[in-house]
């Protein structure tokens, strides 16, 4: 008895204290696992997408553009874009989780990197925005969808859709370090979305709509980046409506980061 006691006090090395891309990847993975916890953000990006395309492309191609594989050409990289806006709210939800039930605590008493959990959750997000990304592309090409801007186009229109849903997540950050329960996260990020999203050119041209609401698609973020992606999948992309794509980003997070960072190092202190 007295031998294992003394064993089991025995002074150790401690280990090294993990470094902070290895305390983000940390975090990235478990942001991962959850999902086997939570089906519905699985279901969020793999179903809710493919629903989206099939409903909107049959629904709307002949009427629009005389068949479905023309209208295809059109809306699928807006539905790109609307798809990984919209996943992009559960990095709030998940973040206000962990607030709720008492896990963030524990982040805060650990010896490592402070902005690792945000760190992690994003590239975990990262991981599902391409997922489901893919999804839709795949089933896009399946129903005609043809990028002329051959696999440079695609992947640039990846890269700026990722640019934009990293920017998008600071909003909904905010969000998760501010309210009281998941649900009310979710809430509030749906009655911003929609709007966002669906005042857009994702599924008609902004030139069939009035003169007024033109002028507010026209300024809309979302729509911005949905041009980019639309010509650089095309080929036929212009350095200016890049460039108008990249400063909505950049604007968004030049406003919404520094909030974010300050709710959170207060989190991080009370």
């Amino acid at each position: 008895m007295t031998e294992t006691l003394q064993a089991a006090l025995t002074p150790r090395m401690r280990p090294p204290v993990p470094g902070a891309l290895s305390a983000s990847l940390t975090f990235g993975w478990r942001a991962l696992l959850k999902i086997k916890h939570v089906p519905q953000q699985l279901f969020d990006v793999t179903a809710f997408p493919i629903m989206f395309t099939l409903l909107f492309t049959f629904l709307f191609g002949g009427a629009l553009e005389g068949s479905t594989r023309a209208y295809a050409q059109f809306a699928i990289p807006g539905i790109l874009v609307q798809t990984v806006a919209f996943i992009t709210m559960y990095t709030g939800i998940a973040l206000n989780t962990d607030i709720s039930k008492g896990v963030f605590d524990r982040f805060r008493s650990l010896p490592i990197w402070r902005t690792s959990v945000l760190a992690g959750a994003l590239i975990a997000d990262l991981v599902r925005y391409t997922f489901a990304a893919m999804v839709v592309f795949v089933l896009g090409v399946a129903l005609g969808f043809r990028p002329d801007g051959g696999v440079v186009g695609v992947l640039l229109a990846l890269a700026l859709m990722l640019v934009f849903a990293f920017s998008l997540t600071t909003i909904w950050t905010i969000l998760g370090l501010t309210m009281r329960t998941p649900e009310s996260v979710m809430q509030t990020s749906i009655m911003i979305l929609f709007p966002l999203v669906f005042t857009t050119n994702i599924w008609v041209s902004e030139s069939t709509m009035p003169g007024w609401l033109q002028a507010i698609v026209k300024v809309n973020p979302v729509t911005r980046v949905v041009i980019a992606v639309r010509e650089l999948m095309a080929g036929s992309a212009s350095a200016g409506d890049i460039g108008w794509a990249l400063l909505s980003c950049a604007v968004i997070v030049a406003v919404f980061v520094p909030i974010t960072m300050r709710l959170y190092n207060r989190k991080l202190r009370t």
